[in-house]
Formats: C-alpha cells, sequence, structure tokens
C-alpha cells in the first residue's frame, strides 16, 4: 500500500466526499466494546487491501488505527500466570510427563512436584533450566 503526500487542503477539498462517506460509514470515536473492535478491524481491513489509498482513506485508516490501539491496550491486558498454571501448561502441551521434565530440565521430580501444588515457587536456576528445556525465554515464567 503506497503513501501519498497530503495536506489538509487535499483532504479537506476535492477527498472530503471520501473522507465524510468514511466518518458516515464507521464514525471515529472510542471503542467501547468487542464488537466496536470487530468493526473497526473490518473496516481496517478493508482499506489495508486496497493497493493505493487517498489522502483521506489514510489519514481516516491512521486514526481508526489508534482507537483500535487504544481500545486493545485497555481491554486486552494479559494476567500474570503462576508458576504451576505455566508448568501445568507447558507440560500438556509438549505431551510430556511431570518425571520426563525432571529428567530433561535437570530438576528433582519432588521440587517439580512441589511447585504443581503450589508449596514452592521457582528460583532463578530453575527456571532457566525449564526455559531451556521448553524452548521458551525466562521471562515466560517471571510473573
Amino acid at each position: 500500500m503506497a503513501k501519498q503526500a497530503c495536506s489538509i487542503r487535499t483532504i479537506y477539498g476535492r477527498a472530503q466526499d471520501r473522507y465524510l462517506e468514511l466518518i458516515r460509514a464507521f464514525p471515529l470515536r472510542p471503542l467501547r466494546n468487542d464488537a466496536d473492535l470487530d468493526a473497526a478491524i473490518a473496516v481496517i481491513d478493508g482499506l489495508v487491501d486496497q493497493p493505493v489509498l487517498t489522502c483521506a482513506e489514510q489519514d481516516y485508516l491512521d486514526v481508526l488505527s489508534d482507537l483500535v490501539e487504544a481500545y486493545e491496550a485497555d481491554a486486552e491486558t494479559i494476567s500474570p500466570v503462576g508458576d504451576a498454571d505455566l508448568i501445568r501448561f507447558m507440560i500438556e502441551q509438549n505431551d510430556v510427563t511431570q518425571a520426563q521434565v525432571a529428567t530433561g530440565a535437570g530438576i528433582a521430580e519432588s521440587t517439580i512436584s512441589e511447585v504443581l501444588a503450589g508449596k514452592r515457587k521457582l528460583n532463578r536456576t530453575q527456571i532457566g533450566k525449564l526455559a531451556r528445556y521448553f524452548h521458551v525465554e525466562p521471562a515466560a515464567f517471571l510473573s
């Protein structure tokens, strides 16, 4: 998608009709729910699929994208996951047993059991070993 050099005169002069058409179809206002988000994304998809956008379309797209970004930043926070939940998830996703994780990571099976039972937390060394074993960044284990 190529960008054109835009000026206020271009947008509010000859291209005003297209800009107003976009505003009428989907007004630029704060997104308040997932239905608003889905509708905004559909409009964005329609615009980015075009090979070339007019100045009015590009400006509209820029503002609408900012609205989507603001909504997602507020609405889509990810809660931290505890050690036990993360290990359980990794075990399930990798179709391995607790014993296989312990052996493969070089951590005592009793330690894995205690973490899974919520009786203990992982230390830095254990996090590093599990990260290597599961091929993830150590930061995945930091809540």
